[in-house]
């Protein structure tokens, strides 16, 4: 199943003054994006920043160029772990890693389970959070290099994170690279199965506070499904608890099995050679 066309927002003005990276894992790196992308919610009113500080707000909103606006339940980031993102981790195995962590609560329910889990986040009110809240957290782009790639066994992009950078195609060969075989990229979605979306938006608080424009995108389950085929995964699960939808997409155990054959040929190859050396006169 190939990609679907990720149809493009309607352009922002540029930001006045790039950030080094996109929210949650949207930097420079040799994999990813370029360097020049603001962060999510951050410059001008930054209301992701006055979030992670403490600011009771219920929502923050992304602002599309041409007036759209999407809630994001942006109160539940700074709360415990609710029955929805459980779902997410009782399907998960360790070692886990978060990406976009945020303040933490994914890396707080894991130990919890007594799954080791690491979050990256570029924000670093965002990792000061989650450490603080006993997490083991690092301010790393998900592009740049990480511990224990290609061993990862579990992996979250939840919260919208699929959106880091507005290149969901690339992030996801990402996530490939970074768990095992047969290890698993667990994503939040959008309900909109078809969705497919890239651009530039704003974030905006419940007064008013617009962030400097970023690079996002959204994507519904049957969207990701295709992008993750072309990444190398094979969405086995899709599931709804409490109004969100997830998915679950596995790597194949593609080098093990190809190991496999060699060796099976190898096999047969040499006891070929055998008996034809023992039929020789």
């Amino acid at each position: 199943m190939s990609a679907p066309p990720l149809r493009p927002a309607p352009a922002t003005t540029a930001p006045a003054a790039p950030e080094r990276a996109g929210r949650n894992g949207a930097g420079s790196s040799r994999h990813g994006p370029s360097p020049e992308l603001a962060a999510f919610g951050a410059g001008r009113g930054e209301p992701y920043v006055r979030l992670l500080a403490g600011q009771d707000m219920a929502s923050l909103s992304l602002r599309g160029a041409d007036g759209s606006s999407h809630r994001l339940d942006a109160g539940s980031w700074v709360r415990p772990a609710g029955e929805a993102d459980l779902t997410v981790i009782d399907r998960a195995t360790g070692p886990l890693l978060d990406v976009g962590c945020g303040p933490g609560r994914m890396l707080h329910a894991a130990g919890a389970r007594s799954l080791p889990a690491l979050g990256i986040d570029v924000m670093p009110h965002a990792v000061e959070r989650a450490r603080q809240a006993g997490g083991l957290a690092l301010r790393r782009s998900v592009f740049e290099r990480l511990p224990l790639e290609g061993r990862w066994r579990s992996l979250l992009l939840l919260d919208g994170n699929i959106g880091i950078g507005g290149a969901p195609a690339l992030l996801l060969r990402r996530c490939a690279e970074l768990v095992a075989e047969g290890g698993q990229v667990l994503v939040e979605v959008d309900a909109d199965a078809d969705l497919a979306v890239v651009g530039h938006c704003t974030l905006v608080d419940d007064d008013g506070r617009e962030s400097s424009p970023f690079p996002w995108a959204r994507v519904g389950w049957a969207a990701a499904a295709a992008l993750a085929s072309d990444a190398g995964l094979v969405v086995v699960e899709h599931w709804d608890a409490a109004g969100r939808h997830f998915v679950r997409a596995a790597r194949a155990a593609r080098t093990t099995a190809m190991r496999e054959a060699r060796s099976a040929i190898a096999a047969s190859a040499s006891s070929t050679a055998q008996m034809t050396a023992s039929a020789m006169p």
